[in-house]
């Protein structure tokens, strides 16, 4: 099953959308995410799987794809952790699929709590001129 969540990220001083892609599919269980992601977003699977757990969700016993697209952008830091437990959940029907007008931006601990990311305004006048009409941010933002 496929789910697409919305979200944002910074490069330099302003931001840019980006859009959390999750694919169930058959073969051995291992959660792979790509789309040019640094070190802090490769690490977004121990946390997500974590806060998964945590929060009473069941972890798909499949091979999970994340593709955070654009693919030709690097993505840094924490700031996806939630797009991508929303977009697997969703893929896996524990969650409805999203709303194109609204994203998401959050670090999740490993209890599955937010913590403040870096950036909130540049990313939230990014989804504003993108005519994004919800943005789900840590409350600490």
């Amino acid at each position: 099953m496929f789910a697409k969540v919305n979200s944002f990220g910074v490069k330099g001083l302003a931001g840019f959308a980006v859009t959390a892609e999750a694919d169930i599919s058959g073969g051995l269980p291992q959660l792979a995410i790509v789309g040019l992601p640094d070190s802090a977003v490769k690490e977004a699977a121990d946390r997500v799987r974590s806060a998964a757990k945590n929060l009473g969700y069941a972890w798909p016993p499949s091979r999970i794809t994340v593709n955070l697209a654009p693919a030709d952008v690097r993505k840094t830091g924490p700031v996806y952790d939630l797009p991508v437990l929303l977009a697997l959940l969703c893929a896996s029907g524990q969650l409805p699929r999203q709303n194109s007008a609204r994203a998401f931006v959050g670090e999740l601990s490993l209890d599955g709590a937010l913590r403040p990311v870096a950036g909130i305004l540049p990313m939230a006048l990014a989804a504003a001129g993108c005519g994004v009409g919800e943005l789900f941010v840590p409350a600490e933002n």
